[in-house]
């Protein structure tokens, strides 16, 4: 009986392992899609909009633009619902979603917002302080601070010229947190011929005298002084001391704060509560904590502003939908009723669904 040498055999064994592996290098592959791009995908200049750079997936990415509308560069964080490459002639409405203060577009990990499967969600930049608004003062150490052209007249046409958007009033949405809150009524305000929905989560909603703690907080941001809407809402923490420079008047958003001779009246022209008639025929949703009843905390106050605005609301006979939420009780299990990311991210599973519901009946 003849035998195989075992050290041939290996040898053997290795040669078919080899030949195998070239076959299957060999073998073709199959091809990537041609229509979805492999990472960001290529957006076009425009609308006074440069873009320095892009990041990301082809459903997720950031866009950093300058203009000379706002100094500095300003990241624009886009999320695009997974089937956005599956269909090239299906359009998607667009939420724009506004950060609070002093945050940005890279730390709004909300769940909520990378769950609907219709629509687009765009988060720009707001700066740690500009308050969505194109300030009275524009010669100030932080340089030019129109946020609101910035937005309303360069980002959004920006987006609608390089995505596949519902570019219409019924399918875009304005919604935001804490500064964003107050950003998001105040551009639906302003432009409520761009927007069908608006949606406040602990937002600053009434900046008259009658809530001058409010606007005194708002002041603090300018004046890079203690206090304000920081509370833990932000990615410092809680400690927003130094977040807001350079520093700035007082009077550099909307002139001087200080209820005398009607000196105070921009930052009246811009108090949501006050204006909320110009909403008509836009779906309004508001969302609050108490502060678990402690003046201490941001939400105390927030609270008091935003049953202002209902007022208001109800006087009008406007329809609104509202959610008070007191200590957090019931809301999440993360929600503590103060001024911070564990309620809003509740605020946003509520709203989310709420808002996909709107754009499909709209």
């Amino acid at each position: 009986m003849s035998s195989f040498p075992v050290g041939r055999g290996l040898r053997a064994w290795a040669v078919l392992v080899a030949a195998a592996a070239l076959l299957m290098l060999a073998a073709p592959r199959p091809l990537a899609d041609p229509s979805v791009p492999q990472g960001p995908p290529v957006l076009t200049d425009g609308h006074g909009l440069t873009q320095i750079g892009s990041v990301g997936t082809a459903t997720e990415f950031t866009v950093t633009v300058t203009t000379v509308q706002v100094a500095k560069q300003h990241p624009i964080r886009i999320i695009l619902p997974p089937g956005y490459w599956d269909d090239p002639a299906r359009r998607y409405p667009v939420l724009y979603f506004l950060h609070g203060s002093p945050d940005s577009p890279a730390n709004q990990n909300y769940p909520a917002l990378h769950s609907s499967t219709s629509m687009i969600t765009v988060i720009p930049d707001g700066g740690p302080r500009g308050w969505y608004a194109n300030w009275r003062d524009q010669n100030t150490a932080a340089g030019a601070q129109n946020w609101e052209t910035f937005h309303l007249d360069q980002v959004i046409p920006f987006i609608d010229d390089n995505l596949r958007t519902v570019a219409a009033k019924r399918g875009r949405a304005v919604a935001g947190i804490s500064m964003g809150g107050f950003g998001a009524m105040h551009y639906a305000q302003r432009r409520p011929e761009l927007f069908a929905e608006v949606a406040s989560m602990s937002g600053g909603l009434d900046l008259s005298a009658a809530s001058m703690g409010l606007r005194l907080a708002v002041v603090a941001s300018l004046t890079n002084a203690p206090g304000g809407f920081c509370g833990s809402s932000s990615s410092t923490g809680g400690d927003c001391t130094g977040s807001y420079t350079p520093a700035v008047s007082s009077d550099a958003l909307f002139g001087s704060p200080y209820p005398v001779f009607n000196i105070d009246r921009l930052w009246n022209e811009a108090d949501p509560a006050a204006h909320m008639s110009r909403l008509a025929g836009i779906g309004i949703s508001i969302y609050t904590g108490s502060g678990a009843g402690d003046p201490l905390s941001p939400e105390y106050w927030i609270e008091g502003a935003n049953k202002h605005a209902r007022d208001s609301l109800n006087a009008l006979r406007m329809p609104y939908y509202y959610v008070g939420y007191g200590n957090g009780a019931g809301w999440g299990t993360r929600c503590d009723g103060h001024h911070n990311a564990g309620c809003w991210a509740q605020d946003l599973v509520d709203y989310i669904p709420r808002l996909e519901r709107a754009f499909a009946a709209g």
